[in-house]
Order: structure tokens, then C-alpha cells, then sequence
């Protein structure tokens, strides 16, 4: 008899091979029990699902939720089979167990209490392209419960390059439709409100106001999403949510940027390089806010080869009015150059900062122009102190209380929104400070009408104001201000050419402040 018959012949060894062939058997049995008990709650609920006849016609009309599917874009067969088990289970009809299991990574990262906060939150989004879609998406993954989708558009083919769910089957749908319906094949527990409609700030608190479906009057928004693109609806947007203490996160321009690791967030008082965030920004001053509102913008700069904004060709304008090109009035006619991941990254990031906010996740965003209080505060001292020399050159002995008519948010104004934040002359952004472009036909001098009530304060405008290095300004002084050159005398015409428009476009803004 060989080694091996023996070996299997041995009475111990074959209990020991039918011990372990048992226990292998009992796990396959206890998992593959648990595995059918899974398919059999899923297939439970799929079976309970009617089929599609008179009663349930809205799975395919959509009037349910809004706009109507036009006729002739019928729903596929999974479709209509999906929408009628959204409309169970945002009822309640959908296993708990279900639903905590396919949010499992989320329960673990964020602890029950941040899932409990984050399924009970209502977040409205409004614009529904690249990034808005992205965000929403994000979102309904994430498990939030109630979303209002808010975008007057509808699919094209050129949206399916960066839209996060667009098919070609949804190209003229309305974007909010495309969006609802898509999510509901992933996530159908979720609760949608689609508004099919145009933001503007005549419709705001209607689109803005409570879910109101809910049996206590309706739940507030939890949060905004601003991925609107027009500027002057996304003014209006962040001006009512911020005067009605609406949390809000805006998305400034993702067309023609390439580089993900430039994107960043921060207030949009402290956003750069971004000349959508520049204009809201600006506008929004004017309106009496300066602050407030967390901005997910890029700080690419514009290169050779990079991509960029291409005036319209001259047989678009030979058509008409260039006004008649846009979809609609005041909304840009040319189309902007984008990178299909851009918008989707601009979307996710957004998506984070609401999740951790809503669930008290900690989180802190570390931005290089953190610390610009003090700058500003540096920039006034130092201007403070340029006006009495200059005042005191002149013969003026007596300076004691005399004081600028400018606050710290107005050299802010005039520093960022101006001056972008860089010197005029060399485009510099270190060891800024402000100083008179020219010198006064009358000289410096305190303001004699004031004086006599006792208020000792010397005139001045901010487009009077030029933003340089500390060096350039100590020339500038010297040369210009206390010297006898004129500063087309100092300066290179293209630095004069770029001074005049901009003390022209501040000239412009300063009379609505």
C-alpha cells in the first residue's frame, strides 16, 4: 500500500477533511442565504411595482413633477418601471436595510448622527449643466433627502460633453426631467422637486421657499447651489440668499480652465484670477455685500495656447442683431471653450463643502490670500501717512485729527476690484500700497468748508487712487506728486493706456456706490 493510500484510509484524517468540508459548507450556506434574502427584498419590491396603465400614466407624462415630456419622447419600458418605484419608495415603501447599505461608506465616514442630518436636508440647486448636474448628482449619491432641481435649459448634444447623466435619449428634454429621472434609477428613495423655469429675482421666493409638500409648513432650504452662469440672475440669487440668511455656495467660471489643482474655495471676497468672480463680486458690492458667500473658483491665469473666449465671427453679426443670436435676452450668444472635466470637478467640490457643512464634518480650506484684513489695514496706515507728507509739503503745518474719507472695505474695493490686486505699473502683488495718480490743480490741502465745523479731512475720490509697490510709489511721490514731471513724462504709454481705462471703469462703478 503506497503513503498516500494510507494516509486517506486513516480514520483521523477523514474526519478531519469532513470537519472542514462542513464548515466551508455551513459559510457557503450562511452567505448565500443572506445573499438570497437581498434579492428577495429587492425582487419583492420590483414585483409590487403595477404595471403601467391608465391609473399610473404620470410614470410617462412626468406631469407629476413639472414640465411634460414632450409626445414623442416616450419613456423606455425601464423607465416608466423605475418612476413607478421612486414614487413607492419616496412614500416609504423601500428597505431601510436597502437604503443603509448602499450608503454604508458614507454611515461609516460621516457616523450615524452626519447621515441622520444629511438625509433629512433640503438642498435646492439652481442651474442644471455641467456643474450644477455634478453637484446634484453628488449629492442624491450621498443621500440627501429632498432636492429641488431649478434650470429653465433643456439637453443638447453639445451638453452631453460635461452633463453628469444626459443621454442621447434625453437630448430636448428639460434638464431638470433628465436629472430627476436618471437619479431615481440610482437613489429612488430621494425626494425631487423639478422646477422647469428661468431664476430671476421676480420668482425667487417662490423658487427659493420651502418644500412644501411636508406637513409642518413646509421644510426652509437647508442650501443653495448658485451654478448659474448668466451674471446678472446669479446677482440676484446670492443677493437674496444672503439678505434672507439663506446658506448659499456659488460656482464661478469653469470655461477655459485645465488645471484641477487650481481650483479652490473661499469667500468671494478673497476669490482671484477669475474674471466671473471679479464681476459678481463687484455687483454685489454695490448692493451692500462684501462677504459671506464660500465661491469654488479657479486661479488659473489665461497663457499662450491656453483656451479662450473668441469674439463672434463677422457673418454672425451680418445676420442681425447680436442680440437675437442668444437664447435669451442679455444671455451670452458665443460659445465658451470647456474641458468636460472641469465643470464635473467644480460640481463635486461644491457637493463636499454642503455635505460637510450640513454634517458638521470638520473641514478648513487653506487659500494664500488668507490674511488680507491685514493687508488692507497696512495699505490704509500707509496712505494715512503718504496724504499728511504730501499735505505737509505743500505748507500745512497742522495735522493733529485729520483722517482719510475712506474705510477698509473701500481700499479693498479699490485694491481687488480696481487694481486686481497688483501694482498698475509693474503687475506686481507684494508690498501694495495706494497713492494719488496725479497731483491736485489746487495742491494737497485740507478741506477748508469742513474745517470750520471741526472735522479736519482732505478730499478724495477712490479713482483718484493707483495701486503700485511700495518702491514705485516712493518714485512716483518724488517724481510726480511733490516733484514737476508730468506722469506721461514718467511712465511707458501701454502703462498709462492700462491706468486711464481702469481709473475710467472705476469712475464708472464709483457713482453707484
Amino acid at each position: 500500500m503506497s503513503w498516500l493510500e494510507r494516509h486517506v484510509s486513516s480514520h483521523g484524517v477523514q474526519l478531519v477533511a469532513t470537519a472542514a468540508l462542513s464548515g466551508a459548507a455551513v459559510a457557503a450556506g450562511i452567505l448565500g442565504y443572506q445573499s438570497m434574502k437581498r434579492r428577495e427584498a429587492v425582487d419583492k419590491l420590483k414585483a409590487s411595482i403595477p404595471d403601467i396603465n391608465d391609473a399610473y400614466h404620470r410614470a410617462e407624462s412626468l406631469t407629476e413633477y413639472g414640465t411634460t415630456v414632450a409626445p414623442f419622447q416616450r419613456l423606455s419600458k425601464e423607465d416608466e418601471r423605475a418612476a413607478a418605484l421612486a414614487r413607492r419608495a419616496q412614500q416609504g415603501d423601500y428597505d431601510e436595510d436597502l437604503i443603509l447599505e448602499q450608503l454604508a461608506r458614507n454611515r461609516v465616514f460621516l457616523t450615524d448622527e452626519g447621515l441622520r442630518k444629511l438625509r433629512s436636508s433640503f438642498i435646492i440647486v439652481v442651474g442644471c449643466g455641467g456643474v450644477g448636474s455634478h453637484a446634484a448628482t453628488a449629492l442624491a449619491r450621498s443621500g440627501v433627502g429632498k432636492i429641488r432641481l431649478i434650470d429653465f435649459d433643456q439637453v443638447t448634444l453639445s451638453s452631453l460633453n460635461r452633463h453628469a447623466v444626459a443621454t442621447l435619449a434625453d437630448v430636448g428634454t428639460p434638464k431638470v426631467q433628465c436629472l430627476r429621472r436618471r437619479l431615481e434609477q440610482i437613489v429612488p428613495w430621494v425626494r425631487f422637486d423639478c422646477r422647469n423655469e428661468l431664476f430671476n429675482a421676480s420668482v425667487a421666493e417662490k423658487l427659493l421657499g420651502p418644500w412644501a409638500s411636508d406637513p409642518d409648513n413646509g421644510q426652509q432650504p437647508d442650501f443653495v447651489i448658485d451654478c448659474i452662469d448668466n451674471i446678472d440672475t446669479k446677482v440676484d440669487l446670492l443677493h437674496y440668499c444672503r439678505t434672507h440668511s439663506i446658506r448659499v455656495i456659488s460656482s464661478m467660471g469653469a470655461g477655459c480652465k485645465a488645471d484641477p489643482t487650481r481650483i479652490a474655495v473661499a469667500d468671494i471676497s478673497a476669490s482671484t484670477d477669475d474674471p466671473l468672480s471679479r464681476s459678481t463680486r463687484r455687483r454685489l458690492r454695490l448692493r451692500g455685500v462684501s462677504s459671506g458667500i464660500p465661491v469654488v473658483f479657479s486661479t488659473e491665469k489665461p497663457g499662450p495656447g491656453k483656451a479662450s473666449l473668441l469674439p463672434l465671427p463677422e457673418e454672425e453679426f451680418a445676420k442681425g442683431k447680436v442680440g437675437e443670436l442668444s437664447v435669451l435676452p442679455d444671455f451670452r450668444v458665443r460659445i465658451l471653450p470647456v474641458l468636460g472635466t472641469m465643470p464635473a470637478t467644480f460640481g463635486y467640490t461644491i457637493a463636499n463643502h454642503v455635505i460637510c457643512t450640513i454634517t458638521g464634518y470638520p473641514i478648513e480650506y487653506n487659500l494664500g490670500s488668507k490674511g488680507r484684513d491685514k493687508l488692507y489695514d497696512t495699505i490704509q496706515t500707509q496712505l494715512q501717512g503718504t496724504m499728511e507728507k504730501l499735505i505737509r509739503a505743500d505748507g500745512n503745518k497742522d495735522l493733529v485729527g485729520l483722517r482719510l474719507p475712506l474705510s477698509k472695505d473701500d481700499i479693498a474695493y479699490v485694491v481687488e476690484e480696481t487694481w486686481r490686486g497688483k501694482s498698475a505699473v509693474s503687475g506686481l502683488a507684494n508690498r501694495l500700497v495706494l497713492i494719488p495718480w496725479k497731483r491736485p490743480a489746487g495742491g494737497f490741502k485740507i478741506d477748508e468748508e469742513w474745517d470750520k465745523e471741526g472735522q479736519r479731512f482732505i478730499r478724495m475720490d477712490l479713482k483718484d487712487l493707483v495701486c503700485m509697490t511700495k518702491e514705485e510709489s516712493v518714485r512716483h511721490e518724488r517724481e510726480v506728486l511733490t516733484g514737476s514731471k508730468t506722469v506721461e513724462e514718467v511712465y511707458e504709454p501701454e502703462v498709462l493706456q492700462r491706468i486711464q481705462e481702469r481709473l475710467h471703469e472705476a469712475e464708472h462703478y464709483e457713482k453707484y456706490r
